[in-house]
């Protein structure tokens, strides 16, 4: 492979995440490099907001929708090096940190190298998200 291939910009699509709602990429990979966009509550297939009010659910559904557009990129959940998770309250931190919990559980295992992670609480762009998270991967 050349230094330009390696190096290249790559949209990322998928249909196992919502489309993107404005002018942005669902993620994006240079070379082993891959960044994920922000994504929410969001059937893949409607766009629609699920599971009203329910953070812990809202965020397993998150999580799915960054986990397909990370193996739309060629990577996996163990080659994520840091998620960043965005809540509308500190009220909601329980909730989703035991959904998250079981989902790296069930996608990197006990024994694996868990990725760094960082939760900041925000007013979210629409009114039904209570959890938004994005993901930065490095493609092995």
């Amino acid at each position: 492979m050349s230094d330009d291939q390696r190096d290249e910009k790559t949209e990322i699509r998928t249909d196992g995440a919502p489309a993107p709602a404005w002018l942005f990429s669902q993620g994006v990979r240079k070379g082993p490099i891959l960044q994920v966009s922000g994504q929410g509550p969001q059937d893949p297939a409607t766009g629609a907001y699920v599971h009203p009010g329910d953070v812990k659910a809202q965020t397993r559904r998150t999580l799915e929708n960054v986990k397909a557009i990370v193996e739309a990129g060629g990577a996996t959940v163990e080659d994520v090096v840091m998620f960043r998770v965005y809540l509308t309250t500190r009220a909601h931190f329980a909730a989703m940190n035991e959904a998250y919990a079981e989902f790296i559980a069930a996608n990197v295992g006990a024994d694996g190298v868990k990725p760094c992670r960082t939760t900041v609480f925000v007013e979210l762009p629409q009114e039904p998200m209570l959890v938004e998270i994005d993901a930065m991967a490095v493609v092995s």
